[in-house]
């Protein structure tokens, strides 16, 4: 794996961050400020490096500058609990490949790492389609379905909005599309719209000029011009500010735009494709979300389906997993079928991503060239050999409001104060216990189970922490 250093005069974030990317399997190297920073510089730079922007020696975002001058390919994910815009700003104009807000989730920051060593690093340049990029597989018929639609879809001038779970292939499937076009020969241009803070999501669109806001020093292009001629995939789209959403449409409606703070009009040739793993048409319902936009956006739509719902695929895709991993570790493993039948089994609530995932701490972990089933996870183990009962058995019973009323009744009896705040943090914590389980303690995906937004499972979690023993 990767070579990655962490520079944080803080030892409690480095520590946490560091042991989070070791487990991800990469070499990690922890420094407290800039000086040892250039020190182990002479030796050759690293893969990957995370900086704080607030340190007593070295201001982060003069070390980035530092980095960026003897190493411009390096790429640098910048940390602050200041997500103002002059630091934000300052981050990306500077050559950040990312910016990364604390108080962060470790899954979130891992796979920012892992965006960021995969990703083209030429600076301005947009990211063009690799001829090793990975392609869609399975042979099940829901995926055998997808095949027939990308086909048809590829050719026509259509914006198409992706559906699905989070870690079922939304952005292989807009790869497909874009690479089986007649722009195949133009840039395919990829922007998370939750991965950007919202001060500088409409920068990272349309391009702003110099001296448009504090920290602009230069022109930037935005991804629309940069994807002129090609494709432009928005992931997430879902999140996206309703002020953008705004503008976005004008866009999509016309094909021309300003920058920020500019005054010619930009034209451009661009097919969107979209990709969410919310309900647009409820976010619609609740003003959330822009209904003319989500018309413009899903003139056709691709619902992916979960690896759950075809099982059938689980062993080729583990297999293939398991091969890169291995190779890239200069090594050779293989499943035995026992193993693959255990994987078969089980419900991946984390998708492709989940499996995939999986497949590289094997390749580290397992002790012998055959991955056995006493290999796997015991929480895995468990999944599969407990039986569960079903969700319509679940949520047919009425067991749980009758002891929940029974207990009501003997707190009301007893005088017991703050009745409903009691049973509120009571329940609460049940949901959250049963959804980090259940996920295997993603905190973002134990919040999108729940349907709250992972700021919101934080601060509740960390509330929960801070309040007193009752």
């Amino acid at each position: 794996m990767a070579d990655i250093w962490v520079v944080d005069d803080d030892r409690s974030v480095r520590f946490v961050l560091a042991e989070a990317l070791r487990e991800a399997g990469h070499t990690v190297r922890e420094f407290e400020g800039a000086v040892p920073v250039r020190e182990a510089l002479r030796r050759g730079p690293p893969d990957l490096v995370f900086t704080d922007v607030r340190m007593p020696d070295t201001d982060g975002l003069h070390l980035l500058d530092e980095l960026k001058q003897q190493h411009a390919a390096l790429p640098v994910i910048v940390m602050s609990a200041w997500t103002d815009v002059p630091s934000t700003a300052g981050a990306f104009r500077g050559g950040a490949h990312d910016f990364l807000s604390k108080p962060f989730d470790l899954d979130t920051a891992v796979a920012m790492a892992q965006r960021a060593l995969n990703a083209d690093t030429a600076a301005e340049q947009p990211p063009q389609e690799r001829d090793d990029a990975p392609e869609l597989l399975g042979d099940s018929a829901p995926m055998r379905e997808l095949f027939r639609a990308i086909g048809r879809l590829a050719q026509a001038p259509l914006s198409v909005l992706i559906t699905g779970e989070t870690g079922t292939g939304k952005e292989l499937v807009a790869r497909a599309l874009h690479r089986h076009s007649p722009r195949a020969h133009r840039p395919l241009v990829a922007l998370n719209t939750a991965a950007i803070p919202a001060e500088l999501l409409e920068s990272e669109l349309f391009g702003h000029e110099a001296g448009a806001f504090t920290g602009a020093a230069k022109r930037h292009v935005g991804r629309f011009e940069q994807a002129d001629g090609g494709t432009l995939f928005l992931d997430e789209i879902g999140d996206m500010p309703l002020s953008l959403q705004t503008r976005l449409l004008r866009v999509l409606a016309e094909g021309e735009f300003f920058r920020v703070g500019g005054r010619e009009l930009i034209s451009v040739d661009v097919r969107v494709i979209a990709a969410t793993h919310q309900d647009l048409d409820a976010r619609v319902a609740d003003g959330r979300f822009r209904a003319d936009l989500l018309h413009r956006l899903d003139v056709v739509r691709l619902a992916l389906p979960p690896l759950r719902d075809r099982r059938e695929d689980v062993p080729a895709l583990a297999q293939r997993f398991l091969a890169q991993a291995t190779r890239q570790l200069d090594g050779h493993k293989r499943f035995a079928p026992a193993t693959l039948q255990r994987l078969a089994r089980h419900d991946w609530p984390g998708n492709v991503r989940e499996l995939e995932n999986l497949c590289w701490r094997l390749a580290v972990l397992s002790p012998g060239e055959t991955v056995l089933p006493a290999d796997l996870p015991l929480a895995m183990d468990a999944a599969a050999a407990s039986p569960q009962p079903s969700h319509a058995a679940i949520r047919g019973s009425d067991d749980w409001e009758t002891a929940l009323r029974r207990w009501a009744d003997a707190e009301l009896a007893a005088g017991t104060p703050a009745l409903h705040r009691l049973a509120s943090e009571r329940l609460e914590r049940v949901l959250f216990e049963a959804a980090l389980t259940a996920t295997d303690g993603h905190r973002q995906q134990a919040a999108q189970r729940l349907g709250l937004g992972r700021n919101t499972l934080t601060r509740k979690l960390g509330a929960r922490r801070r309040r007193p023993a009752s």
